[in-house]
């Protein structure tokens, strides 16, 4: 880290607090790591994001006064915080990964990962990438494809018949918008690494596939992100699937 980098500020959020001092412990290890706050509920959570504006947040599910997934759901909704958070869990819980990334979160850890993996979701989550193990990345597109299936088909009822009348209607999330609409905004070479993005593949990994250098390919990620509403990787991951790409 260069003199001018500021480094990536983290909250904990736990309600043991040897869990939290083993994180800080191995966070504050890091040159260019700082953990700035500490919280044991859901509710304190959402006050320091708030007072402290960190730019990411290791958040428990399991916790008094409020649990994680709804301190996500809040933090999220706050614009002015704008932290990438990682549900750290003992949990490894299918319910509890849907509920998260539903919510907001762009990471999922459990607490018997490694160091290395602590801090490598730290970062990642700081560069704007999604934190999620293959394994976990196959069972969220399996569960988010599957949903979008079930719910597409022709519309009806009341929205359709206002629509028909000419009536207002809301504007589509990215998720619920067509996949041609969905695309439309793409380049060539933006469709192909969102491709490959949805193969859960890395930078260095499209970088070798596509013949283009890794700084390439982390603009190219970026514009796709802007482009389509997706707040990270993960986000856009599951689009693509629902966009049929692969």
């Amino acid at each position: 880290m260069s003199q001018t980098d500021a480094p990536i500020r983290v909250l904990l959020v736990d309600d043991h607090a040897m869990l939290r001092a083993g994180f800080r412990t191995i966070l504050d290890t890091q040159p260019d790591i700082s953990v700035v706050g500490e919280a044991a509920t859901g509710a304190e959570a959402v006050a320091q994001a708030s007072a402290l504006r960190p730019d990411v947040i290791t958040m428990d599910v399991q916790m008094p006064d409020m649990d994680g997934i709804e301190a996500t759901r809040r933090i999220v909704a706050d614009a002015g915080v704008g932290a990438a958070i990682a549900i750290v869990t003992t949990f490894d819980r299918d319910d509890y990964l849907y509920q998260a990334l539903d919510a907001g979160a762009s990471g999922f850890l459990l607490k018997n990962a490694g160091a290395e993996d602590l801090i490598a979701a730290v970062r990642a989550l700081a560069a704007g990438d999604g934190m999620l193990a293959p394994e976990v990345t196959r069972r969220v597109l399996a569960r988010f494809t599957t949903a979008s299936s079930s719910a597409s088909g022709p519309a009806s009822g009341p929205a359709s018949a206002s629509a028909s009348a000419g009536e207002s209607t809301p504007t589509a999330a990215p998720s619920q918008v067509a996949p041609t609409v969905l695309l439309d905004p793409l380049t060539e070479r933006e469709a192909e690494v969102l491709v490959l993005l949805a193969d859960a593949r890395s930078n260095a990994e499209i970088a070798g596939a596509l013949f283009i250098g890794e700084a390439t390919v982390k603009t190219h990620v970026s514009r796709i992100l802007q482009k389509l509403g997706a707040r990270d990787r993960v986000q856009a991951v599951v689009l693509a699937h629902r966009m049929g790409l692969t």
